[in-house]
């Protein structure tokens, strides 16, 4: 077994730490999410926060780490007398992102089931981890499906596998921690609110700092037991922190001061449900005891608040998480004294929880909650735009508010990642027919087994009221449901689009779009052309929020380069078909359809989309022109592709209700 990284030779990322501790000191926090770019300790620190955690007593024997004091008397491995038992380190059990069904949950003999009647049931990671950690690197990618069965697991605290009418079911309590780059992807909100804190992290700017970081690195990389030798002693007196911590909780008073405090926070952030102040109250409790505490402090409160409710005050993916904390502070204070046994000291003052860490430790500025690096400018919509076709580069629009979109899908049955966009040949959704299975057996079809096995009972010497049933007839059941897709989309940003102010709709349309496609789970790109050429802006992603910002930012001006767009468009469909195969493509361009620039424009767009149509990509065609006279241009290119075009009207899911207003007021004014 290799020797971890200690976990207090990890340099800086004190929220990070904070975050795991106050899980190892009080469970019931609800674990953590760290959220962070890639190269910043999160998975070093989560492993090696396995060391320092107290260890666990057991039945002996039972796979699934009943508590010898009050065993489960639904355990599988049951039934256990209590008292008596072992002692073994905690578990830290990582989640891959791309496990099995049956690898998280277990599986089931169904074989015997059918034709034994016994529940043979080899158990899965969540029995492993039933008290311990779960861990999920890259918790953001985690297939739909197996989020489904943790939110499950998470929210009774026990596992269920249901085969046909054979069900086991085991105790599955965890601290759940995950990790994620945003840049690949935000979190389905249900998961997301499972998590009882959430950490920011970042590489730390300062020198120093990053010359300590590569030092210890290599020093462990050299020699990782005399390295964690050298850590031995700080290791020990945080473990036993942590267990003074643990005995110190149910000591910890939270007045009723401090919960006016923590109820009267999340009212003032709006957050969901009741969720955050539970998880804020245990937050704080755990912060107090942690500082060696009785009472619950108003700085413990503070605390809690930055760490449990950022992921929480998020209303669509392109909100950035984060908390106001001049608003926290005024908040806080004007609830504060209602408590005389609750005294409100300085926050920065010292103390067990105090102001968290902010920044990297340079010197560097906050950020203001809602703005981006680099936002000190005026507004892009504020700023005055060149006059429409000038040819030179115009500021960039704001993007419309954004609106609820039609469907719009890959005709045809795919066999993708499981998403929520086109049909598609799936392990979940309504059954369609059987199947011989090919490897093992994960959905069966209990007719089609019987059905294949009724012919042969004879022969095989059938006696009593059991079915003979062999490995030859069973059945794996099909499944259709649903894929994500590719959606690419094509932005005309030249001087033509800027005309009447139309980019903002634009945007707005755009912004829709990739919002539709963050709900549905697909991954997105973007290219965008004017001027001279075409360029690819977002290489394909699971990170919406990532096209957002370029969209955003996405100046216009210049020619029309369309025929540009479109081939620049299926070189990047052309590399993602050998990366992906399996998973299909939507084109969405969004354009009024003109072509200008160099010779027979035209004719090179119509030659450009044909490549796609013969390729049977889907395509889409969201129409951008407006004005009494309309060429009807973008019609004609949806044609070449093979695909439909829709103006920005159509576009919206409400649009129905719309033209017939048009149809009405068009016969009132005939009349």
């Amino acid at each position: 077994m290799s020797t971890p990284y200690p976990f207090t030779a990890i340099v800086g990322q004190d929220d990070l730490r904070l975050g795991l501790l106050l899980n190892a000191v009080s469970p019931a926090v609800g674990g953590v999410l760290v959220r962070g770019e890639k190269g910043t300790a999160k998975s070093t620190a989560v492993r090696a926060l396995a060391a320092l955690m107290p260890q666990v007593a057991v039945v002996a024997g039972c796979r699934f780490s009943c508590d010898p004091g009050s065993p489960d008397p639904a355990c599988p491995d049951g039934p256990h007398e209590a008292g008596g038992g072992v002692s073994r380190p905690a578990r830290t059990v990582e989640l891959p992102v791309g496990a099995s069904e049956d690898r998280l949950v277990g599986a089931l003999d169904i074989e015997r089931a059918l034709a034994e009647g016994v529940k043979a049931f080899e158990p899965g990671l969540l029995a492993d981890a039933h008290r311990g950690i779960l861990y999920v690197d890259e918790v953001n990618l985690l297939h739909d499906h197996l989020v489904d069965l943790l939110l499950d697991a998470a929210a009774m605290g026990a596992s269920y596998v249901e085969r046909e009418g054979v069900s086991v079911r085991h105790a599955a309590r965890f601290l759940l921690v995950g990790t994620m780059n945003p840049e690949e992807g935000e979190l389905r909100p249900q998961l997301l609110d499972r998590f009882g804190l959430t950490v920011e992290v970042a590489a730390s700017r300062e020198t120093d700092q990053r010359v300590e970081v590569v030092r210890r690195r290599l020093a462990y990389d050299d020699d990782p037991a005399a390295f964690a030798a050298k850590w031995a002693g700080e290791e020990a007196a945080l473990r036993a922190r942590i267990v003074a911590a643990r005995a110190l909780l149910p000591e910890v008073r939270l007045g009723d001061g401090a919960l006016r405090q923590i109820a009267a926070t999340c009212a003032a952030f709006e957050v969901d449900g009741m969720r955050a102040d539970i998880v804020m109250a245990r937050t704080a409790t755990a912060l107090a005891a942690w500082a060696g505490r009785t009472d619950v402090l108003a700085e413990d409160v503070r605390q809690a608040a930055l760490l449990a409710l950022p992921h929480r005050r998020r209303r669509n993916p392109f909100d950035a998480p984060g908390l106001d904390e001049d608003r926290l502070d005024d908040t806080l204070e004007q609830n504060s004294g209602s408590d005389d046994d609750d005294p409100d000291p300085d926050p920065d003052g010292p103390g067990g929880g105090g102001r968290p860490p902010q920044g990297d430790g340079d010197g560097s500025p906050e950020t203001p909650e809602g703005d981006q690096p680099g936002e000190a400018e005026p507004e892009a919509g504020e700023r005055q735009q060149a006059p429409a076709g000038s040819g030179g580069e115009q500021a960039a629009a704001r993007a419309g508010e954004p609106f609820r979109t039609k469907t719009l899908s890959v005709p045809g049955l795919g066999e993708g990642a499981a998403g929520r966009r086109s049909r598609a040949r799936t392990e979940h959704g309504r059954t369609t027919g059987a199947r011989r299975p090919r490897g093992a057996l994960t959905k069966l079809h209990l007719a089609a087994t019987v059905q294949a096995a009724a012919p042969h009972q004879r022969a095989r010497g059938r006696s009593g009221r059991g079915l003979v049933v062999r490995r030859d007839d069973l059945r794996q059941a099909t499944r259709e449901g649903r894929e994500g897709n590719l959606v690419l989309f094509v932005v005309d940003a030249s001087g033509s689009m800027a005309a009447r102010q139309r980019m903002s709709a634009v945007k707005g349309a755009v912004l829709s779009l990739l919002l539709d496609a963050y709900q549905r789970r697909d991954k997105v790109g973007m290219v965008t052309f004017r001027g001279k050429d075409a360029e690819l802006v977002l290489p394909p992603t699971s990170s919406v929020d990532a096209a957002a910002v370029r969209l955003e930012t996405l100046p216009t001006g210049g020619r029309t380069p369309l025929s540009a767009g479109l081939l620049k468009a299926h070189d990047v469909l052309r590399v993602e078909r050998l990366r992906d195969p399996s998973r299909r493509p939507l084109l969405v361009v969004v354009t009024d359809g003109r072509a200008t620039g160099g010779p027979e424009p035209v004719a090179l767009a119509a030659r450009a989309a044909r490549l796609h149509e013969v390729e049977g990509v889907a395509s889409v065609v969201v129409d951008c022109e407006s004005g009494p006279v309309r060429l009807g241009l973008a019609g004609e290119l949806a044609r070449e592709l093979g695909g439909t075009a829709v103006t920005l009207d159509e576009l919206r899911a409400d649009s129905i209700a719309g033209l017939v207003k048009d149809v009405q007021e068009t016969n009132r004014r005939a009349a």
